[in-house]
């Protein structure tokens, strides 16, 4: 799956750098000094005079180039069937396809032959191998990495993209190949978001999804939604239907003639040395005129501003990375149709212009790898990766095939996560009480249960609306432990929170039972003339309940 890259000074790491002792593989339609570059068809090889401006910045940054990958030809496929050199296997099952166009890459990732690897991503080949093979792979937004020296597929939608068994490795050589390229035409200075999703976060889920029959990936699928809401993410069913028109023009419509355009001249001349079906894709842009691709640009256009509609709504979009997978000797009977399918739910994101970060998210029962995507508006790529190694780590995998344990989550370097403060709730704030939501709709979030020092009495306090307690400090020896719940929000936030509490009721320092301290609800001692004592129940939970119970 590789060819290794003999000990030239093209691809030579430097002896120190931010990945210095990582090891990296480049799918071989990336150029690399003193390697050919064949993008999968030996009649196209050539040698180039340099490596890709990203190569070169890998090698500057320390990491050690070990060789190049296979791949569907000219980058043309999503299931790694289609090269001379014949099909990648799955990691996990060698009878299946390992998804491509980037499929030599994702392997060798996936056994450890390799730290990280390059990919390239126009439809999904940065990310349905790595779902098909239990790694991550980030497909960065567009621009973000220079694509010079690298054989395009459909120039101004292709990215480079990475492939790694952690996220926090992929984000550490994201931090590497980033970077404007004057020279590359799509190269873009991008401002990334720097500020986490919020802790209670909502994720779009398509309103009708489709496995095409594989209830396996269904039911994986099903667990990725719980475990997104265990992570404080809330479900919104989305309108996927944009999504899906956009997806299906990417090979059925004039937007084909840019894959023709790649490789015109060679094309042209050499037709009989493209393998089928990857020369019937590429001819058939030869016949579009330029009014049937402005045409389906302004489609695409509207189609966009018609999904746009969800992102109000949501802070990131979570699909299946591919809805189903299929054996080899499937995907050569039915090489078209069954390469569409894996492509259902990464289609349309390049050309939507959003990052996306494929994640691991189970293995089936039939030992197969299943693997969701995350999915944001271009910029978004460090909020995804944040959310992602969250998200990874709470499946409990093990890193791709090779079956080491997961290290320790680290953090994003280009996350910076906004102040915080924490406020004790003992009353009509407390998780499912009226008040609660005026917390969560301010991104707060439950640190947890306990109870404060003995040294408070709380009251039922009359006529108030919604019923509310009021906690009061005495002296020592006059109080008990009153049940609380501790809540952190955005320091940003407190303020209109504070804005809410009404008279009696303030905000004052509270003792815990551990000794510490914290932000809490206090009353003021004139509202308590006629109020009931209730501290011998132990909280405010505890009285509701008994009320209920006393008038079923």
């Amino acid at each position: 799956m590789c060819r290794a890259a003999p000990p030239a000074a093209g691809t030579q790491a430097v002896s120190s750098g931010p990945l210095a002792g990582l090891s990296f593989a480049v799918k071989d339609n990336m150029d690399a000094a003193d390697l050919p570059t064949t993008a999968g068809c030996p009649a196209f090889a050539y040698e180039p005079p340099a490596s890709a401006f990203v190569v070169q910045k890998l090698l500057d940054a320390g990491a050690w180039l070990t060789g190049k990958t296979n791949l569907d030809q000219f980058a043309c496929g999503l299931n790694g069937t289609r090269s001379p050199l014949g099909a990648v296997p799955n990691a996990f099952n060698p009878a299946y396809v390992s998804g491509g166009s980037s499929s030599g890459s994702a392997y060798v990732v996936a056994t450890g032959q390799v730290d990280f690897a390059l990919g390239t991503d126009t439809a999904g080949s940065g990310r349905v191998p790595a779902g098909l093979n239990n790694i991550v792979g980030l497909k960065p937004s567009r621009g973000l990495i220079s694509a010079r020296g690298v054989v395009p597929a459909a120039q101004s939608v292709d990215c480079v993209s990475i492939f790694a068994r952690t996220v926090a490795t992929a984000v550490q050589v994201l931090e590497s190949a980033m970077g404007h390229d004057a020279l590359d035409p799509y190269s873009r200075k991008l401002a990334l978001a720097s500020i986490p999703f919020p802790p209670a976060f909502c994720f779009g889920v398509p309103a009708r999804l489709e496995f095409f029959g594989d209830s396996a990936a269904e039911a994986a699928f099903e667990e990725a939604v719980a475990r997104m809401q265990s992570l404080g993410g809330t479900p919104v069913p989305v309108d996927f239907a944009p999504l899906a028109q956009v997806a299906a023009l990417l090979y059925e419509s004039a937007l084909v003639a840019e894959r023709y355009t790649a490789i015109r001249s060679f094309f042209d001349a050499h037709e009989d040395e493209v393998m089928e079906p990857v020369r019937s894709i590429i001819a058939a842009g030869r016949g579009y005129s330029a009014a049937d691709l402005y045409e389906v640009q302004t489609r695409v256009r509207l189609l966009g501003q018609q999904a746009d509609a969800m992102w109000p709504k949501i802070d990131c979009l979570l699909v299946p990375t591919a809805p189903t997978h299929y054996t080899i000797v499937q995907m050569q009977r039915d090489p078209v149709a069954l390469n569409r399918k894996l492509g259902a739910y990464t289609n349309f994101v390049n050309l939507l212009d959003y990052a996306a970060l494929s994640v691991p998210s189970a293995v089936r029962p039939d030992g197969l790898p299943f693997g969701i995507t995350l999915i944001a508006p271009c910029g978004s790529d460090w909020q995804l990766t944040e959310l992602g190694q969250r998200y990874h780590h709470a499946t409990g995998l093990t890193q791709g095939a090779t079956g080491a344990p997961l290290p320790a989550m680290r953090p994003i370097a280009g996350i910076h996560k906004p102040a915080t403060v924490k406020v004790a709730v003992v009353g009509a704030h407390l998780s499912g009480m009226p008040l609660n939501g005026q917390l969560t709709e301010r991104g707060a979030t439950l640190v947890g249960e306990t109870e404060t020092a003995p040294h408070y009495r709380l009251f039922a306090l009359p006529g108030t609306t919604p019923p509310k307690p009021g906690l009061l400090r005495v002296p020592a020896g006059q109080g008990a432990h009153i049940a609380l719940e501790i809540w952190e929000m955005p320091l940003a936030a407190y303020g209109s929170f504070v804005a809410l509490v009404p008279s009696p009721l303030g905000i004052g320092t509270l003792a815990l039972s551990d000794g510490t301290t914290v932000q809490g609800f206090l009353c003021e001692t004139e509202a308590l003339q006629g109020a009931q004592d209730i501290s011998y129940l132990g909280g405010w939970r505890a009285y509701v309940a008994s009320l209920k119970a006393a008038n079923p």
